[in-house]
């Protein structure tokens, strides 16, 4: 299935995600590494040893959405994960169509978190 040491980046403004989410992870068998925003994930050296995102829509500054177009501009093949409050299925839509694996709308629950982990693994 997965490396164990997979490392899944997480980039979410909000406190309680970056807190909690990598816990869950860790309990899932990844490493996790996580960022207040989009500009501090692309001035890390994390890009180049992540194997997974989990990605906020909205955050200030870049948008998680700018952050994924930024990634394609660099030719990064990082399977993405986005996570939101925004119960909007037509955002949904667009965010896989734009090429990531899926969107969990928050609060989501460990099985659908694993089974979007489980997606993104298999494309990789």
């Amino acid at each position: 299935m997965m490396n164990p040491r997979s490392l899944v980046s997480i980039v979410d403004d909000d406190e309680s995600v970056r807190e909690s989410l990598p816990d869950l992870l860790k309990e899932f068998g990844f490493a996790s590494q996580t960022f207040t925003s989009a500009e501090a994930f692309l001035a890390s050296d994390g890009i180049s040893r992540t194997e997974c995102l989990i990605l906020d829509i909205a955050m200030p500054g870049m948008s998680g959405p700018d952050l994924q177009r930024e990634l394609k501009r660099r030719q990064s093949k990082i399977p993405i994960i986005f996570i939101t409050a925004q119960r909007d299925e037509s955002v949904r839509t667009q965010l896989v169509e734009s090429g990531a694996i899926g969107c969990l709308f928050k609060p989501f629950n460990d099985t659908a978190l694993l089974d979007a982990l489980n997606a993104a693994f298999r494309v990789k």
